[in-house]
């Protein structure tokens, strides 16, 4: 998923530069297709300056959900810029996902929503940060790749009829290429969850093609309609071909 060929940004960019920079990458990502600038579909909330650059929270908030198919996340100046794509299955409610990403310079981040009637919608927001691609994991690459494809999932308390809200937790280094081990001085080479496919019962709930800004051990909140049958069930894999999968017991609503 990497988008490549655009002029790294500098943190003394102006919004000219920036704006130019956005209309490169809409060629590079969406091709013809037009992204239209507004009523936003997506609001997005997060630090105006972060504090660690590595693990940056990001809630995406869709209050024109049933408008919408699919989400690309798009970090402008980070190396990778597409970091997310999201496709939402029938078995979805995309009222709001939470995630981490890295964040690597000054930078425009773009949601643009996808509609069912195939329009782009973006929305945008500018965060200060640095070096978050490159930033080590503060501990050996081994011991950051011990239990790789671990899987967790909690559910917040729900009610008859009303979504069922998760959070899924994988254990995985995701690894940049840009990090450096602090022992050998050589870079890590890149490592990353390129693909999670969640299901309830036989409905997809969503698929995410991922790249390295989605931040070390990646953490999604999500939701899901309530009237699904069977296991959740998450596959994930990585750009060297690992994959793990688990199933997950929905909870029984409460009274």
């Amino acid at each position: 998923m990497v988008v490549g060929g655009h002029a790294q940004a500098a943190a003394g960019d102006d919004e000219t530069e920036r704006a130019a920079r956005w209309t490169e990458l809409q060629q590079s990502i969406f091709g013809d297709r037009k992204v239209e600038t507004g009523p936003a579909l997506v609001t997005m909330d997060l630090p105006d300056r972060a504090s660690d650059a590595s693990l940056v929270p990001l809630t995406l908030t869709m209050p024109g959900k049933d408008k919408i198919q699919g989400l690309y996340l798009v970090i402008d100046d980070n190396p990778a810029p597409l970091a997310a794509h999201f496709v939402f299955g029938p078995a979805a409610d995309p009222d709001t996902l939470k995630m981490r990403v890295r964040v690597n310079t000054y930078t425009n981040i773009h949601a643009v929503a996808e509609t069912k009637d195939g329009r782009l919608v973006e929305s945008a927001k500018f965060v200060k940060a640095s070096g978050g691609c490159s930033a080590p994991m503060g501990m050996s690459d081994q011991e950051a790749m011990q239990g790789m494809g671990d899987m967790r999932m909690k559910f917040a308390d729900s009610k008859p009829g009303k979504p069922i809200e998760a959070t899924l937790m994988i254990r995985h280094p995701n690894f940049s290429g840009m990090q450096m081990n602090q022992v050998s001085r050589d870079y890590t080479p890149a490592r990353y969850i390129n693909k999670i496919a969640v299901t309830y019962g036989d409905k997809s709930v969503f698929t995410m093609d991922g790249d390295i800004s989605i931040s070390a051990n990646p953490v999604i909140n999500f939701a899901m309609l309530p009237e699904g049958k069977g296991p959740i069930k998450v596959v994930a894999g990585d750009n060297q071909g690992g994959r793990w999968e688990h199933s997950f017991d929905a909870p029984a609503a409460s009274n």
